[in-house]
């Protein structure tokens, strides 16, 4: 399965957030600090503070941090709710002929259910990683010598 580049950029806001969950942040800010479009990550932030994941303050001195509620989430369920429903194979467009004596797209099904049910034994604050390494890496320290 290939995760979508909406879903990754999620994942790093939210560990970048999880890193940071005292201060507040703007969109500009964690696209520069996290290197990616700032285009992409308004569509990202909208997405995840709807979901309840991230809190958000608007106007002056305003700005984003993690909710509390998306570190107990499992990892799988945070990833199906970013991907939507992503199927395989589409067996339905274009028409396949070899639909009905096939189990190709069954097996597929199975082994997608496998990865999620994988994915849902961690949850979001099992994989954000070392605070000191992340903090160092996110201040420009590229390595984790020393730390």
């Amino acid at each position: 399965m290939h995760l979508s580049k909406f879903t990754d950029y999620a994942f790093r806001v939210l560990m970048y957030l999880a890193h940071h969950q005292d201060e507040l942040h703007t969109i500009p800010q964690l696209a520069e600090s996290l290197q990616v479009s700032q285009n992409h990550l308004v569509k990202v932030v909208h997405f995840m503070a709807k979901q309840g994941w991230l809190i958000t303050a608007r106007g002056k001195g305003g700005g984003i941090r993690i909710s509390s509620l998306i570190l107990s989430m499992a990892v799988g369920e945070v990833i199906r709710t970013l991907q939507g429903n992503p199927r395989l194979i589409d067996c339905n467009s274009p028409a396949c002929i070899l639909k009905p004596h096939c189990h190709l797209k069954s097996v597929l099904d199975h082994a997608l259910e496998h990865f999620y049910q994988y994915l849902n034994q961690y949850s979001i604050s099992e994989c954000i990683g070392s605070q000191k390494v992340i903090k160092g890496i996110l201040c420009g320290n590229t390595t984790a010598d020393g730390y």
